[in-house]
């Protein structure tokens, strides 16, 4: 009769002495084992994973080779190129600093600098990001912060900023604790007015307030399939002390602000009417912390962005030159889209500057220019393909005549 009675085979009990025993093919095993084979298993791993390099490897680069990298895909913007370019070599340097015990009584524990960058629209900053996201050896994630509110309200919590990065470098830890995130439209949470609300500002102060220790360093609990969704996952925890916040927006009215300012309408014998014309064509380039606060973003938030930084707007050489010189540049992207079609594309020079002409008349940015270019070659690219053509040269009365029938032209100047 007893040896009839189930027994754990790892641990020898019974099964009156278990709680649950699990029936394999030819024996049995009990909760107890099960939890000591999961703690085996973990522990393993995580040697396993010491001992094998992470996927990304640190090859630091300088930032003037940094800048370099930059200038093939983005045209102009040197300053922001300058600051964005150091961040990042510091970055790299805070990785390799020694931490935790080995760290002698004399080191100094470098802080990290998180960026804010402030343009308008069209000028670069998301390709900025895109494009040293092309060249980092460290996990580097875009989030866009229009979709976060405050905890507990439809939307998407602050912590999952850190599932995308962990989604990038495939759930690993080690590795996301050294990644780059870029925060696009920064602008779109500050506050609706520059005193403290007494309503409940959900996607705007609160979503600031949920971002203060994750921008700092701290251990943040981040749910792996992102927030809602999922509500029975496990956490992962993160320590974001070496993650390096990157925040674009383009604080639309800003200029404005800064001009109150800078007194640009100052009046007076002893003004310099020529220095106050150039001040206003490009304020953004005085933009600093406390217009930020007076657009909307709190203090707190500010003083963990320490390093602000501005992008100019395009004036049409710089257009010009956005069109034919970058390595994804708008016109080779089209004269590359015909050739896949056997058909040799030429684009005249006078085109080229009615296409500057317009973007600049409508003031996009050089998104505008791709609007423009697509306004322009669409018939092309409809017809094209089932001709027999295999050549296509586009000279300005087509281009005048295609523009004048597409939807673009009835936009009104700004």
């Amino acid at each position: 009769m007893a040896k009839n009675i189930l027994h754990c085979s790892f641990c020898g009990r019974s099964r009156d002495e278990v709680k649950i025993l699990i029936a394999g093919q030819e024996g049995h095993i009990c909760e107890n084992c099960v939890e000591h084979a999961r703690e085996i298993i973990e522990q393993e791993l995580m040697v396993r994973d010491e001992k094998t390099p992470s996927a990304f490897k640190l090859t630091i680069k300088k930032p003037v080779e940094i800048k370099k990298f930059l200038e093939e895909y983005v045209i102009g913007q040197d300053e922001a190129k300058k600051v964005l370019a150091v961040a990042v070599y510091n970055h790299y340097k805070r990785l390799q600093q020694k931490t935790g015990e080995s760290v002698s009584s004399n080191d100094v524990e470098i802080e990290k600098s998180n960026i804010v960058m402030v343009g308008e629209t069209g000028t670069g900053k998301t390709l900025l990001a895109k494009s040293i996201a092309r060249m980092l050896n460290v996990p580097f994630a875009i989030v866009d912060a229009t979709v976060f509110t405050e905890a507990g309200y439809v939307g998407e919590d602050v912590e999952s900023i850190l599932t995308r990065l962990l989604q990038v470098c495939n759930y690993d830890v080690n590795s996301a604790e050294r990644g780059i995130v870029y925060i696009d439209e920064i602008d779109k949470i500050a506050r609706k007015g520059d005193n403290p609300s007494i309503t409940r500002d959900v996607s705007g102060e609160g979503v600031q307030q949920g971002m203060l220790k994750l921008l700092e360093g701290t251990d943040v609990l981040v749910p792996p399939q992102g927030g809602r969704k999922h509500p029975e996952q496990k956490l992962i925890k993160i320590n974001t002390q070496n993650i390096l916040f990157i925040c674009g927006g383009a604080f639309d009215g800003i200029d404005k602000i800064i001009a109150r300012r800078v007194q640009t309408n100052t009046i007076g014998f002893n003004v310099d009417k020529d220095q106050q014309e150039s001040m206003k064509k490009n304020l953004l380039k005085y933009v600093n912390a406390q217009d930020l606060k007076s657009f909307g973003l709190i203090p707190e938030l500010l003083g963990r962005l320490p390093v602000v930084t501005h992008l100019d707007p395009l004036d049409a050489s710089t257009l010009r030159a956005i069109l034919t010189q970058p390595r994804n540049a708008l016109v080779k992207q089209y004269k590359r889209l015909f050739e896949l079609e056997g058909i040799q594309l030429v684009i005249e020079d006078d085109v080229l500057d009615f296409m500057v002409e317009k973007a600049m008349e409508y003031k996009l940015g050089a998104r505008g220019l791709r609007s423009i270019c697509e306004g322009i070659l669409t018939d092309a690219m409809f017809e094209l393909p089932s001709s027999k053509e295999t050549h296509f040269t586009l000279d300005l009365d087509y281009a005048k005549r295609k523009f004048d029938k597409s939807k673009l032209s009835l936009l009104k100047v700004a």
